[in-house]
C-alpha cells in the first residue's frame, strides 16, 4: 500500500484514540466483535487476537479458550492489561506489543487468528495476512471483520475524498475486498469459507479463511 501509510502514523493515531476508543467505537463495532468471537469459537482452543486494542473483546470469549492479544499501540495495551486484571481473565496468557506484519510467534501455534477492524490499518495487508496464515495450524481459521471500500459509484467517490482524513485517523476507507481475494489466490495455502455482511446495516463484513494442510499447499504452489 506504500509509504504514505506507515506504522509510525498508525501508532500515533491509536495513541490519540486510546483514552476514548471504547466510548467512541464500543457500540459501533459491537455486532462485528460478537460475530468474530462466535466464528472463532466454532474452532476454539488457542486464539490470537491481532489488534486487540483496549481488550474490549477479551471478556466475551469463553474461559475455555486460551487467548493471546497483540497490538502495535502500547497505550491501547495498557488499557487491555488493566481490563484483564480488573476482570480476572485468567485465560489471557499474553498481551504484547507486536507488529502484525512481523509476528514474533511460532509457526502453527494457534487454532484461530482474529483481526477485527485491523486489515485496513496496516501498511502492507498482504504481508500481514501471510503472518496470520503462518501462525495457524492446518485446519485452523483466520477470522476478519472489516469495512471494505466500494468498487464504484457515489460511495467510492466519497471514500476517495475522505481517504486523507481517514489515514490521519488511522485507517483506510478505500480498502477493497478484492485485495483479500487476490491474496488468497496467490498464497495457495488458504481458502475463503465465508463472507457475509454483519448486521444491522451490513456496513461491515465477516470473512473466514481456512488454513489448508501442508500437502494441499504444496500441490497448489
Amino acid at each position: 500500500m506504500g509509504p504514505d501509510f506507515d506504522n509510525v502514523k498508525v501508532e500515533r493515531a491509536y495513541a490519540r484514540w486510546a483514552p476514548i476508543y471504547d466510548l467512541v467505537f464500543g457500540a459501533v463495532f459491537d455486532r462485528g466483535r460478537r460475530a468474530a468471537i462466535a466464528a472463532a469459537e466454532r474452532i476454539g482452543g488457542r486464539i490470537l487476537e491481532v489488534g486487540v486494542g483496549t481488550g474490549i473483546s477479551l471478556p466475551d470469549y469463553a474461559r475455555s479458550n486460551s487467548l493471546v492479544g497483540v497490538d502495535l499501540s502500547e497505550p491501547m495495551l495498557r488499557r487491555a492489561r488493566a481490563r484483564v486484571a480488573e476482570q480476572k481473565l485468567g485465560n489471557v496468557e499474553l498481551l504484547a506489543v507486536m507488529d502484525a506484519e512481523r509476528l514474533a510467534l511460532p509457526d502453527k501455534s494457534f487454532d484461530v487468528v482474529v483481526a477485527q477492524y485491523v486489515i485496513t490499518t496496516v501498511p502492507y495487508p498482504e504481508a500481514t495476512l501471510n503472518e496470520f496464515a503462518r501462525v495457524i495450524r492446518p485446519g485452523g481459521e483466520i477470522v476478519l471483520v472489516n469495512h471494505f471500500g466500494a468498487e464504484s459509484g457515489p460511495r467510492r467517490l466519497f471514500e476517495v475524498c475522505f481517504a486523507p482524513l481517514a489515514r490521519w485517523l488511522g485507517w483506510r476507507v478505500e480498502f477493497s475486498f478484492r485485495t483479500l481475494a487476490d491474496w488468497a489466490r496467490r498464497h495457495g495455502g488458504v481458502r475463503m469459507i465465508e463472507r457475509r455482511a454483519v448486521p444491522p446495516l451490513g456496513h461491515f463484513s465477516l470473512i473466514r479463511f481456512e488454513r489448508l494442510a501442508d500437502a494441499e499447499h504444496r500441490s497448489a504452489a
